[in-house]
């Protein structure tokens, strides 16, 4: 099994720098488009985008954890099937929580929650980060990535919902008159959906790199500049 999140990171010290990485600069659907049959399947509502992100967000701080633990009494040999044993008993128990309390909820995310198990959103931050680190250092991760992939989810399926049948979170949000657009629900629809997502996303992301390149280009003259005037 090879997941695309699973290559080593430099971590750095701040809790602030590690979750800005885990929610947007490494975000695993934004940045890695990991964790897609979650995405494209479950996201016709934003409300079901909302409790599989959150799912998929207690597995990874309870995997997490876990894996930070113990990740000096692992062999090396056997800590993928090590890490998929401890990532499976967290996404066990949240299933039967979400049987129980939230049964129509459970059966409308059907298979998707089982599947939380071979998310390669999961097991490459246990692989990456939770092995390398410390606890808290491996929470704060938990909290950003599972933060950012939920994120993603409520996004794309807040979309979907208002193009297909204008509401939100089961609101009205375009009125009676509006016509339901049967495309956005379909998988297609997920599709286009992510397909602008994405779009926006690299925009940001090319405003931002443009924005720091010219503050370090301003910090680098004014030392010159002092220079030249002394």
């Amino acid at each position: 099994m090879h997941c695309g999140s699973g290559t080593e990171e430099k971590v750095s010290d701040s809790k602030g720098e590690i979750f800005a990485n885990g929610f947007w600069h490494n975000n695993a659907i934004f940045a890695q488009l990991l964790g897609m049959c979650p995405l494209l399947g479950v996201t016709t509502s934003a409300e079901n985008g909302f409790w599989m992100g959150a799912a998929t967000l207690l597995a990874l701080l309870g995997s997490n954890l876990v894996v930070s633990l113990v990740r000096d009494f692992i062999p090396s040999s056997v800590r993928i099937p090590a890490y998929i044993t401890i990532i499976a008993a967290f996404v066990s128990m949240i299933g039967m929580v979400m049987n129980a309390w939230m049964h129509e909820m459970y059966l409308i995310l059907g298979l998707f929650i089982p599947l939380i198990v071979v998310n390669c959103a999961i097991l490459g931050r246990a692989e990456a980060f939770a092995s390398k680190n410390t606890p808290v250092n491996s929470l704060v991760d938990a909290l950003a990535m599972g933060s950012g992939f939920t994120f993603a989810l409520v996004l794309l399926g807040g979309i979907r919902e208002i193009l297909g049948q204008g509401t939100c979170f089961g609101f009205n949000i375009l009125g009676d008159s509006y016509p339901d657009v049967l495309m956005f629900i379909l998988p297609p629809g997920a599709f286009i959906a992510l397909g602008f997502i994405l779009a926006g996303v690299n925009i940001i992301n090319r405003r931002m790199a443009a924005k720091k390149e010219q503050q370090a280009l301003q910090t680098t003259q004014i030392p010159i500049t002092l220079e030249t005037q002394s």
